[in-house]
């Protein structure tokens, strides 16, 4: 019961700082920086070693600057996180463009339908609620839910504001299914870390072995989808770009691991050019091939 108030106390504090301008959100973030970074340290550790796994040809002195520019974007993050709570549809549209829109529409007017990796790189959040008005058809956004259910609800409410379908992972094949006559574009984040029981295949991500899920290849063969990455650049503070690439075209044509194995260096590739931008602080190398006989 105590747990249940303090998280719907949580919810309308958050709610209240998402009313504020972005200015002084950015004020609020430049102070957050120096919170989690010089005070608190929050997950120093963890960054300082996934830098060094996946940069070791680079100096000290180098992935130290990566560090610190994660860090002022992470605390950026955080409060253009909250602000989608209650954005408008214009502020959003001027602050996540998309740069070839009509890409949606080349392909469903081929009856094809679009599966869209994406990654924990960038604003995603932005970019999840900004999907909502790329098209009419139906749109879907598979998410890994919150431990917090209250917390979960909420952000599921905002990211479906704009007419996306929220499906959790567990149900993304049944949902897949229901749908597969019928036009659909949907989006799954391909950066997540599968729990031990689902790990089948392991790939090079960032110059290290790297656990991943297969749901987009699976699921493009299924419907026979094409594969698209959903690219977002940021172009200043608080704007952003998203940009569809298509990786695979012919799903049912590709040999085994092709498609994942396009998605996943298509992200990695993205990160090589501004590492700022991933979420360092995520725990991805939880597990090695020889914890699993892989």
């Amino acid at each position: 019961m105590l747990r249940k108030a303090a998280s719907g106390a949580g919810i309308f504090f958050l709610y209240l700082i998402s009313l504020l301008p972005f200015w002084l959100l950015y004020a609020i973030a430049d102070v957050i920086y120096l919170v989690l970074y010089s005070l608190v340290k929050y997950r120093v550790p963890v960054v300082r070693e996934n830098l060094k796994n996946a940069f070791p040809e680079r100096s000290e002195a180098e992935r130290r600057k990566i560090e610190k520019q994660y860090y002022h974007y992470l605390a950026d993050l955080m409060v253009e996180t909250v602000k989608m709570i209650t954005v408008s549809e214009a502020q959003l549209r001027k602050r996540m463009k998309p740069t070839n829109p009509e890409m949606v529409e080349h392909y469903f007017s081929r009856g094809r339908s679009i599966i869209a990796a994406a990654g924990h790189y960038c604003n995603w959040e932005m970019a999840a609620l900004a999907f909502g008005l790329l098209t009419k058809e139906k749109r879907v956004i598979v998410y890994k839910p919150l431990k917090n259910p209250q917390f979960d609800d909420l952000f599921n409410k905002v990211r479906a504001r704009f007419g996306a379908i929220l499906v959790s992972m567990k149900q993304t094949l049944r949902t897949m299914i229901a749908i597969k006559n019928e036009l659909s574009f949907s989006v799954l984040v391909s950066d997540q870390t599968p729990n031990m029981h689902e790990i089948n295949y392991f790939t090079t991500f960032l110059n290290q072995p790297t656990a991943v899920f297969l749901g987009i290849e699976k699921l493009a063969k299924l419907l026979d989808a094409v594969v698209l990455f959903y690219r977002i650049d940021r172009v200043k503070r608080g704007y952003y770009t998203y940009t569809l690439v298509p990786l695979i075209e012919e799903p049912k044509k590709t040999e085994g691991h092709e498609i994942t194995e396009a998605h996943v260096q298509y992200l990695d590739k993205l990160i090589q050019e501004k590492p700022q931008y991933w979420l360092w602080s995520h725990r991805r190398w939880k597990y090695k091939p020889e914890d699993l006989n892989l």
